[in-house]
């Protein structure tokens, strides 16, 4: 969409979020708090478009839930009190230290612990909501307000006080548009750890989009739908019917047969940033270009969606679809009002006196101009007597620099003059006067003018004031166009090779993939088309745990985030990249992947293993999906092979969950044995290759072996994990690689006397027969 005389890439922005974010915390009300256990209110306001969210939540000593919250938003700039709790305190440095330029820094802004204390708050906020605008009273919206936990109260109220300063804060005014953030109703739990670890929204590299979730189903048009997607991305649904509803509307944008939607799909192309530009005209802070290019947009829009009803009514299916697309002229016809009062040329150059067609709505406008009118005929009236005084019937006025009504005379007739004529100018051949009469009108001319820019100003204000009674309509226009162009986004990434859509329920615990694909390593390697696809048999009321082992890089951790993302994808309301998927609505998904020393939180990797299990243990319920990537790795062998046993046989006997677990400990595959009904043993498949054909004796022997990855589920306990392999792909010296080779026969033939030894030890414990015991020892000798 373009007009002839503006372009919409103008004002067309990709702009990060901007989010001003605003913590809280209360640790008294909690009625059974532990030590580091506290209640986090915050309230977020991106300014630039208008929203504004809260949240309010109990949150342990990891800070996850927080951490996943400021994931989510990704703020520009955090608010907080002078003091917070020591692990507040080290998450948001951790936070604001990971970013790798100093531009995506975290701003870090502290108010005086006043401005959050209850109090003090419900001061501001009382005063603040009794006299706000819009057409909700005060009483009602102070209601809303009172009606929100407290921690979330008094980060409202320091939001206030903060865009006081900068004149923003009227967005504030109606509580009843405010959203929350978290739901567990309607969106599934991932806190910031899973966000990471499955690369949801930022790649883990170097913290940029590219390679995470969000890049591969990126395909929107608008800034204001990549918004809006990245916000499906990272709060997946939990009700099956607006998963389906979604997923009918892709079915129907990419089966149809009908040229509509190709049709609403380049009206949608390259739309300014509506968003963003309706809340500045809301603000009264838009130029009268960029208002004229935003009326002027929703009024093509109104009147294209207009035309296309019928084809609406008669070829769309999806319920999703019709409703949003048949809504949106309806709620743009009093846009039309706004354009046909705008002088496009006055628009465009930004004059504000002549910027209304029609005065009629404004009588202080149409009343100044009429004075000055009258001047400007009275001063053109009396160049009639200056003819009569000069003796020059031809006489006219002239404009110089600027100045007007100017009388020019011959420098050899200015002795004609009247001495009470002031001089204004000359130049060698001429001189240029102003009559008394024309310095009192003139002057007042002047004061008129200035008077009628104020007074343009002025109505202009009161115009934008009128408009922004739309604000809201409008901007329910603006979610229903982000979400078409999210349906075009994920339709486009179903177009992709070997997609399918997913069988999506409500009810019963299963995730049943058919040769699954990881959706990012996927798009990353292209057409080269590398990717081995796997499939996933997991249900709740049979093998509902895979244990799984195998060789390092060969391919673990990239199959269980594989079939964490197509869960997530699935939930989005996303095809996803297998043969066939069927998926029961998890309520959330919980990873606990390789953790290197937190410096920052002050934990070591053991730590911060133990803490992120210990949080999935209490959060994780029957309906959850529980991935667990090689628990008990950062303490001695024999507590990690106890520690990873007693957890993983908790989450199959006492959660029920669905859940993965990765493992080198060989003791903990026994759980198969022990839960047959619900545990299978699997491994990564490779094959082993003795090396060098013309060794021999030892050199055969301490050399380490090759392996091929073949990157394949497949069903067993590896029977090593081949740990030298990788030192010998990152080229460590073979010195090392012989001495380590070495060492390793030498502990497996340890450990393997050992078995051997224990294995005597039972069977002749067991023995009561004598016999039999002569027996086995004359064996062992």
């Amino acid at each position: 969409m373009k007009h002839d005389a503006v372009d919409v890439e103008e004002i067309n922005s990709d702009l990060p979020d901007n989010y001003l974010l605003c913590l809280c915390e209360n640790a008294d009300i909690l009625k059974e708090k532990t030590k580091w256990d506290v209640v986090i209110g915050l309230v977020g306001v991106q300014a630039t478009t208008g929203e504004v969210i809260f949240d309010s939540f109990q949150d342990s000593k990891l800070r996850a839930e927080l951490e996943g919250r400021i994931l989510r938003l990704q703020p520009v700039e955090i608010l907080i009190p002078s003091t917070l709790s020591e692990k507040s305190e080290s998450l948001i440095k951790s936070i604001t230290s990971t970013s790798i330029h100093d531009d995506d820094r975290i701003r870090i802004e502290r108010l005086d612990g006043l401005h959050f204390e209850y109090s003090h708050a419900f001061q501001l906020i009382t005063e603040f909501y009794a006299k706000g605008g819009d057409n909700v009273t005060g009483s009602q919206k102070l209601s809303e307000i009172l009606n929100m936990e407290k921690p979330v109260i008094c980060s409202l109220a320091a939001v206030i006080k903060y865009l006081k300063e900068f004149n923003l804060e009227k967005i504030l005014y109606n509580p009843s548009h405010f959203t929350r953030l978290s739901n567990e109703t309607e969106y599934i739990a991932m806190n910031g750890t899973t966000l990471k670890n499955l690369e949801i929204i930022q790649n883990q590299t170097d913290m940029k989009t590219k390679g995470s979730l969000l890049w591969t189903l990126d395909h929107t048009r608008t800034a204001f739908g990549r918004r809006t997607l990245k916000k499906w991305v990272t709060r997946p649904l939990v009700r099956a019917s607006e998963i389906n509803a979604r997923l009918d509307a892709i079915s129907e944008v990419l089966l149809s047969e009908s040229s509509i939607f190709g049709q609403i799909q380049r009206l949608i192309n390259k739309l300014p940033d509506l968003e963003r530009g309706i809340c500045s005209i809301y603000h009264k802070k838009c130029s009268t270009q960029e208002f004229y290019l935003i009326v002027y947009t929703l009024c093509q829009l109104e009147t294209e969606f207009q035309a296309l009803g019928p084809a609406i009514q008669s070829q769309v299916k999806s319920s999703l679809l019709r409703k949003i697309l048949l809504e949106i002229p309806q709620m743009l016809s009093p846009v039309q009002h706004f354009l046909k009062i705008l002088n496009e040329e006055a628009a465009k150059k930004g004059d504000k006196t002549e910027l209304f067609r029609d005065l009629t709505d404004f009588p202080i406008i149409k009343q100044r101009k009429s004075q000055i009118q009258e001047v400007v005929s009275q001063i053109e009236s009396h160049m009639q007597d200056i003819r009569r005084m000069l003796k020059n019937p031809s006489a006219t006025y002239v404009t110089v620099s600027g100045q007007e009504f100017l009388i020019e005379v011959k420098n050899s007739l200015v002795s004609s003059i009247p001495a009470d004529w002031l001089k204004v100018s000359s130049t060698k051949a001429v001189s240029r006067f102003h009559s008394p009469f024309i310095v009192k009108n003139y002057r007042h001319l002047n004061q008129l003018r200035e008077q009628l820019v104020l007074d343009c100003n002025a109505e202009w204000l009161r115009f934008l004031a009128e408009f922004a009674e739309l604000y809201h309509s409008i901007h329910k226009v603006i979610v229903n166009l982000a979400t078409i162009d999210c349906i075009f986004s994920l339709a486009e990434v179903a177009k992709q090779g070997d997609y399918c859509r997913p069988v999506v329920q409500e009810d019963g615990r299963e995730i049943l993939i058919k040769n699954g694909r990881h959706p990012v390593i996927d798009m990353l390697l292209g057409e080269q088309k590398q990717y081995v696809p796997n499939s996933t048999n997991l249900m709740g009321d049979k093998e509902r745990a895979m244990i799984i082992t195998g060789p390092n890089m060969g391919g673990k951790s990239s199959y269980i985030k594989q079939v964490a993302l197509i869960t997530a994808m699935a939930q989005i309301g996303s095809y996803v990249p297998a043969e066939e998927a069927t998926i029961s609505v998890v309520d959330g998904i919980f990873t606990r992947m390789g953790a290197a020393d937190n410096i920052y939180k002050g934990r070591s990797t053991f730590m911060e293993e133990l803490s992120e299990t210990a949080e999935i243990i209490k959060k994780a319920t029957s309906r959850s999906l529980v991935i667990l990537d090689e628990l008990g790795r950062g303490t001695s062998t024999h507590d990690g092979i106890a520690i990873a046993y007693a957890t993983l046989e908790y989450f199959i006997q006492h959660v029920t969950c669905l859940t993965l677990f990765v493992t080198h400990y060989p003791p903990v595959c026994e759980l198969e044995k022990v839960y047959p009904e619900h545990v299978g043993n699997y491994h990564m498949a490779f094959l082993v290759t003795e090396g060098e054909n013309d060794q021999s004796g030892l050199e055969k022997e301490l050399n380490p072996e090759f392996i091929t990855f073949l990157y394949q589920i497949t069903r067993g306990v590896a029977g090593r994990s081949y740990g030298l392999n990788v030192a010998k792909l990152a080229d460590v010296p073979e010195e090392v690689l012989r001495k380590a080779a070495k060492k390793s026969n030498e502990l497996e033939e340890i450990v393997n006397a050992k078995r051997e030894r224990l294995k005597s030890f039972i069977q002749a414990w067991s023995t009561n027969d004598a016999v039999e015991l002569y027996k086995l020892i004359d064996e062992k000798e």
